[in-house]
């Protein structure tokens, strides 16, 4: 991990076509390495949840559509999706010199989930409530996170609802920050599992939700 990371910072700073094809071959060899790192966390989450997928990320940005024309990302990432219809929520990594977490949960969830959220957290919001002020869950997260999808209400919701914080929102995602020094640790393996682990409850209701009807028909 600690030649990825002193990759990234010269990156950061090369972030160019020409350095990048210079180093190319020290580049392939750390993408084995976080190949390694990423699969044996599949391999363990696997053990304690039913995935679908592992998504390495690659490094070469998709310029076409964004402002930003830098040729590289400066970070390494990898995604692990739940089995679905049945499992829902998607765990991430994101490895970055000081810019580290580990994260997860709904981040474009599509509009008939969406709505479906929504409804439930307008009808009622305890289950969801005793989750994210769980101990665990505070610990680790703080709060949940995730952007709004609109300044007051969606459409169809009272704005002045007591649960409008959560309902007007458009993601609804975990984060747990790491310092440069925690991720080259030794534990930092163990600890992207407690993290993954400490997420379930909330991926558990989650899935629940989304799977059934608001009258908690099962939708299959």
């Amino acid at each position: 991990m600690k030649r990825g990371f002193e990759f990234l910072k010269q990156i950061k700073e090369n972030n160019n076509r020409e350095w990048f094809t210079k180093h190319k071959p020290e580049y392939d060899l750390i993408v084995k390495e976080n190949k390694f790192f990423f699969e044996q966390i599949y391999s363990e989450l696997q053990k304690h949840d039913s995935l679908q997928g592992i998504h390495i990320f690659r490094i070469y940005n998709d310029v076409r559509f964004s402002k930003d024309k830098s040729p590289y990302k400066t970070n390494f990432g990898a995604g692990y999706s739940r089995t679905k219809p049945m499992l829902r929520g998607g765990y991430y990594i994101h490895l970055e010199p000081n810019n580290s977490f580990v994260g997860g949960g709904f981040w474009a969830p599509n509009s008939e989930d969406l709505l479906r959220i929504r409804k439930e957290f307008e009808i009622d919001t305890t289950a969801i409530e005793k989750i994210t002020s769980d101990d665990t869950f505070v610990k680790y997260f703080g709060e949940l996170k995730g952007e709004d999808g609109v300044k007051t209400a969606p459409k169809g919701f009272d704005k002045n609802h007591a649960a409008i914080n959560l309902i007007k929102k458009k993601q609804f995602v975990v984060k747990r920050k790491f310092t440069d020094k925690e991720v080259l640790s030794d534990d930092f393996q163990k600890e992207v599992m407690a993290t993954f682990l400490a997420m379930r409850p909330f991926f558990d209701y989650m899935s629940e939700l989304l799977t059934t009807d608001l009258n908690g028909e099962s939708l299959f």
